[in-house]
């Protein structure tokens, strides 16, 4: 065993585990193309700047959750990105992508980072599924957003899912929604736990989000946000949940929902799992309007995204027996050599089977054929080809069906045949 182990607040992601990772991801790209988005990939690094314009200084992942270091001399920060919006937005406006088509559909699986305490479904390294929709963030598009996203958990199987929505209004509504909340909680000043006295001067709304119940208590009387909407606002809202309603989602009014980041307004919303415990969002999104203003565009970009954490959803999946078996694929072949001296052919063989596309195994360490046939059973492999002298001097090479345990001996054109002809077969097996 070595001394070194995992750094913590990350984990390794083993063969076995990754079938379970593969079945969720090849579900996310196929609706992905379903719904007309397209896959983007960003450097796990930006300027910091980008961070704490975008995100917000007031926040936690700003002011507390950040991998920060200085690469070299010049003085100027990079971050390991915490969350992708603003990374995706950043190189939309750099790429200048509206320029060609003004709507971006873009969709991401991507690693972040955040200096938080390691617990069950949040790590230090984690990873998110999302999409942004840049150029439209009109009802109709919120509501796709909303609607790709529920279709994921969906076609995954999941149940005990809450989809919380709420409007944050425009600018204006919260500058006057933000006033009100300071006048209601300055009376309640002393009582404020120091997260909240924090946010009480840089943002009040965050004191909503607070998962303490002493905060709680004091927030349930305080004014609600949709007594300050404007008519817009109200009218965008009542559009984004007929959308919903009309697809059949079920949703849930949540006055309180504020989210985390400090750019979105309008819709926000966020998913939460029976399964998940305490920690119960499985993700959550929303409309980000003034977000390219925040990073020197001359003029807003109507956007509006999501995000989806994949480990909350592999847990939330494990609990609802919802994962495949975790044992990887095996190979379509294992060419079994009886003789060592005739290993080179048999490599020489193993290599022409791959040029045909067919998956094989060799064995490397030189094992006795009882030990190499055992090893194609534990790798479950399809199949077994013997290729000893006699085969080599005949031609005719014995292919053993190790699933049905059968065996015929076929030249290696006859055999190559037969393997895609099982592998049709299997592929159209429901």
């Amino acid at each position: 065993m070595s001394h070194y182990q995992v750094v913590k607040g990350a984990r390794d992601i083993f063969p076995d585990e990754m079938v379970q990772w593969k079945h969720i991801e090849d579900v996310m790209h196929r609706l992905a193309r379903i719904y007309g988005f397209s896959e983007i990939r960003t450097p796990v690094f930006e300027y910091t700047e980008l961070f704490q314009r975008s995100i917000g200084s007031s926040t936690d992942i700003v002011g507390k959750e950040m991998f920060t270091f200085f690469p070299d001399g010049s003085g100027r920060s990079i971050t390991l990105r915490p969350e992708m919006t603003a990374g995706v937005m950043r190189a939309a406006l750099q790429k200048n992508l509206l320029a060609s088509a003004p709507v971006q559909k873009l969709y991401y699986i991507s690693e972040l980072f955040r200096k938080e305490r390691p617990q069950a479904g949040r790590q230090r390294q984690f990873s998110q599924f999302g999409a942004e929709l840049l150029g439209a963030s009109s009802p109709a598009a919120v509501a796709e957003v909303i609607m790709f996203m529920m279709h994921v958990f969906d076609e995954l199987g999941l149940s005990g899912l809450r989809l919380r929505i709420n409007s944050l209004g425009s600018i204006d509504d919260r500058r006057r929604y933000r006033e009100a909340l300071r006048a209601y909680l300055a009376p309640h000043y002393d009582r404020l736990d120091d997260a909240s006295r924090e946010r009480f001067e840089k943002n009040p709304l965050r004191i909503l989000d607070s998962k303490n119940p002493d905060m709680q208590e004091i927030v349930a009387g305080a004014p609600r946000l949709h007594e300050h909407l404007g008519d817009e606002a109200r009218r965008d809202f009542d559009q984004v949940l007929g959308y919903l309603s009309g697809r059949g989602i079920d949703y849930r009014i949540d006055h309180l929902l504020v989210r985390g980041l400090d750019y979105y307004s309008y819709t926000a919303f966020e998913v939460t799992s029976t399964a998940l415990g305490a920690q119960d969002a499985l993700g959550g999104g929303g409309r980000y309007d003034s977000l390219a203003l925040e990073l020197g565009s001359s003029k807003e970009v109507p956007a509006a995204g999501f995000a989806v954490g994949m480990e909350r959803l592999l847990i939330a999946m494990q609990k609802q027996g919802l994962l495949p078996e975790a044992v990887p694929a095996g190979p379509e072949v294992c060419i079994i050599v009886p003789q060592q001296e005739f290993f080179d052919q048999a490599f020489a063989i193993a290599a022409r089977l791959r040029d045909e596309g067919i998956s094989t195994a060799i064995d490397l360490a030189g094992r006795s054929m009882k030990a190499q046939l055992r090893e194609a059973g534990r790798m479950r492999a399809a199949s077994a080809l013997f290729v000893g002298g006699d085969e080599l001097s005949s031609g005719m090479f014995p292919l053993k069906d190790l699933d049905a345990s059968s065996q015929e001996t076929l030249s290696l054109e006859g055999a190559i045949a037969r393997m895609r002809e099982r592998s049709i077969t299997k592929q159209e097996q429901p």
